[in-house]
């Protein structure tokens, strides 16, 4: 039977001398014991999409393919963690994609996959949307509120008066799904995420300010996938982000932290790179974080596949 469990989460940050207190909603939509089909798992494997396992032209390399059906037969459990949504993951992925979840909306929800039956989605409630909307607009940042999940590619946006090229081009990608915040007369109500984007310069000082104007809740910055240069930035409730959301996985897997490996190409992969026990980077992601983590060929030229041979030889014969 679909469930859904209203969580309290308190911010331990004092302000004038109270706390604040903000309401979320986890909705699990499937009974736990339809898609834990893999009770003897014996590990967890899990890459980022773009820039990481999906190539420059929307197509995946046959050895990286040819390594996640490596990790199926060794019974390794195989996690795409993206910030797309449902809709536009399956633009470009289909049922023959081997893996068996995706965690999407960076962890605002998670699909077995290839059934599609989502297994957990969190959101925001109204009044969470209306603080985050009131920082962001007093920022005169240019920035869309996204619907809850299953629809969250609907979303209404809000423009400055500001050139903002990717900004303008998301909407234009979304045309049929995107609407101006103006017509909202009744506030927006519950929500997957908001999302601000930044032009190339300067944002670094901006997003400072809105992760402290905004600490209560998980304030994400990426790289934008449209023009590689814009920042997005990304705000959700607290308990979302891709490392939340692949503990909770592998906790309903029963599957150590220890024997999780990760692989990513930028900042929106940086908590899941520092959570999981063995951590790659692709050659494309940033120097920064290549300096931080081991580093495998880049997503063009079969860097999953790297990965996971690299991960299997220091296994030795542990997942065998």
């Amino acid at each position: 039977m679909p469930f859904s469990l209203e969580v309290n989460y308190f911010n331990l940050t004092r302000r004038r001398r109270s706390f604040i207190i903000f309401i979320m909603i986890i909705n699990y939509d499937v009974s736990s014991e339809i898609w834990k089909s893999k009770k003897d798992s014996k590990g967890l494997f899990v890459t980022d999409f773009d820039g990481t396992l999906l190539r420059s032209d929307r197509t995946f390399t046959p050895s990286d393919l040819n390594a996640l059906q490596q990790l199926g037969a060794l019974r390794i459990i195989r996690v795409i963690a993206t910030g797309r949504s449902i809709y536009s993951f399956n633009t470009v992925a289909d049922s023959t994609l081997p893996i068996d979840y995706v965690i999407f909306s960076t962890g605002a929800g998670v699909i077995h996959f290839p059934s599609q039956q989502i297994v957990r989605k969190v959101s925001l409630e109204e009044d969470e949307v209306k603080r985050a909307t009131d920082v962001l607009v007093a920022a005169n940042l240019d920035f869309m509120i996204h619907r809850p999940i299953p629809e969250n590619h609907y979303f209404a946006y809000h423009a400055s008066k500001r050139k903002n090229s990717d900004f303008e081009r998301r909407i234009s990608l979304y045309k049929p799904y995107a609407f101006p915040m103006e017509n909202l007369t009744d506030g927006f109500g519950p929500a997957t995420q908001l999302l601000a984007v930044l032009p190339p310069s300067g944002h670094m000082v901006i997003l400072d300010e809105i992760r402290q104007k905004l600490s209560e809740f998980n304030v994400i910055q990426t790289t934008s996938p449209l023009d590689g240069k814009s920042t997005w930035i990304e705000i959700f409730p607290a308990i979302v982000s891709k490392s939340q959301t692949a503990e909770w996985l592998a906790t309903e897997l029963n599957i150590d932290v220890e024997n999780s490996f990760s692989l990513g190409n930028d900042y929106n992969d940086l908590d899941l790179l520092e959570w999981s026990g063995n951590s790659y980077v692709v050659e494309n992601a940033p120097q920064d974080l290549r300096k931080r983590f081991s580093t495998v060929a880049s997503h063009d030229q079969g860097g999953v596949a790297e990965a996971v041979e690299r991960w299997l030889i220091k296994c030795g014969t542990k997942h065998k």
